[in-house]
């Protein structure tokens, strides 16, 4: 059997090593528009950024690696493409052919649209290797930066160029920052510890236009206000790559529509990563994170090969700020009520979601016990009482 992967991200990666690791000996490709072999994405915005990753720690496996599993790597090459009733994809590389295919081709970033000046120099998103080589030269010592978008990719941004020494405004339309992922009271931390860097955050601002001739020099508000600006940083979101899909009569839900075992709506098809959403707890949800590429990756791997396997994860994630951990445990959709928690040093603590008195959720910065623990309950489906995770005085270790 002929398996194709398309796309060449983390979820590719940990597909193809799962096939091989489980003992599919048929062939196995991987096409992917990027020069690069599979790597790291988180890091992007974080170390690698700021210099203190190189590039062969962020890639996945080492070149050789790929010859000796006997895995064919089409880097540089677009489909353009998917034939479902000759079993086989277009590319620049000539046709593909495969008996199934799985589709693993990440997401995109929103951009500004080139009549408000999206289009200017110096307009950065941070999405792959390409966009960093284009903003590293960018970001000079004492350089004004104006990020647009207050969510994690947004505020890890600022955090890297206030560590370079530039001066940071961060722009977010929404009445206050993260506000679709976190509640106020992780948001107030999150500002707080910017502030505390020197950050200049404005919140409720929604921007009109991008203003430069052939370089951006300043952003214009929609209340009238002016931001001197140098240089400009996107963070205003993803959108899952579904063309391709759509194009070939596949069902398109927030995502690429899977079932629970990640099969699309043509069986010889799947999906996995951030392009795919699947039903989850009767709702359909579409998770974008490293964990999740993994495990639906891998569970998409067994499925492949007959294993039937439903997909029933169980979602982490994480965000580096200057030098900040927020751990993130458990989705925090449908909350309640939150309860917060003081960690035990500065700039630290922690804020538990509820649902109807079910513990679903846990942010944690600088509190990695906090994280641990109220990951164990959530995966455990275990809720302690409210008033006793807002005690400090219970130690947090008691709530197991």
């Amino acid at each position: 059997m002929n398996i194709v992967i398309l796309g060449a991200g983390q979820a590719a990666a940990s597909l193809a090593a799962k096939l091989r690791g489980i003992g599919h000996d048929g062939g196995i490709t991987i096409i992917g528009e990027e020069a690069a072999f599979p790597y790291q994405r988180p890091p992007l915005s974080k170390a690698y950024l700021l210099g203190d990753m190189p590039l062969e720690r962020l890639t996945l496996r080492a070149d050789d690696w790929w010859q000796e599993q006997g895995i064919t790597m089409l880097t540089g090459t677009r489909a353009t493409r998917i034939d479902r009733i000759a079993g086989h994809i277009e590319t620049t590389a000539g046709p593909v052919p495969y008996d199934q295919l799985a589709l693993t081709l990440g997401a995109v970033p929103h951009r500004l649209p080139g009549q408000i000046g999206g289009d200017l120099g110096r307009v950065h998103t941070l999405r792959n290797l390409d966009d960093i080589a284009q903003l590293r030269p960018d970001l000079q010592a004492g350089r004004r930066l104006v990020v647009i978008g207050g969510g994690y990719i947004g505020l890890e941004a600022a955090a890297v160029a206030r560590k370079l020494g530039l001066d940071v405004t961060l722009v977010e339309a929404a009445p206050r920052i993260l506000g679709r992922v976190a509640a106020p009271e992780t948001a107030d931390m999150i500002r707080e510890l910017h502030r505390a860097h020197g950050v200049d955050i404005i919140e409720g601002a929604s921007v009109n236009r991008l203003l430069g001739a052939d370089r951006v020099t300043s952003i214009e508000l929609a209340d009238g206000r002016s931001l001197p600006a140098d240089l400009v940083v996107l963070g205003i979101g993803i959108a899952p790559e579904t063309g391709l899909a759509a194009d070939a009569g596949l069902v398109v839900d927030n995502g690429i529509a899977c079932n629970a075992r990640g099969q699309t709506s043509d069986p010889a098809i799947w999906a996995a990563g951030d392009c795919a959403s699947f039903p989850w707890r009767g709702q359909r949800i579409r998770l974008e994170s490293v964990g999740n590429a993994i495990d639906m990756a891998e569970l998409v791997a067994d499925n492949m090969l007959g294993a039937a396997r439903d997909y029933d994860p169980k979602p982490w994630f994480w965000s580096d700020q200057y030098d900040a951990k927020l751990q993130i445990a458990g989705l925090n959709a449908g909350y309640d009520r939150t309860v917060s928690r003081p960690g035990e040093g500065a700039q630290s603590g922690s804020v538990w979601y509820y649902a109807q008195d079910r513990l679903i959720a846990v942010d944690a910065l600088n509190d990695a016990r906090a994280y641990m623990v109220g990951k164990r309950l959530i995966e455990a489906g275990r809720s302690p009482d409210p008033a006793r995770v807002g005690d400090p005085s219970t130690p947090v270790k008691e709530l197991l």
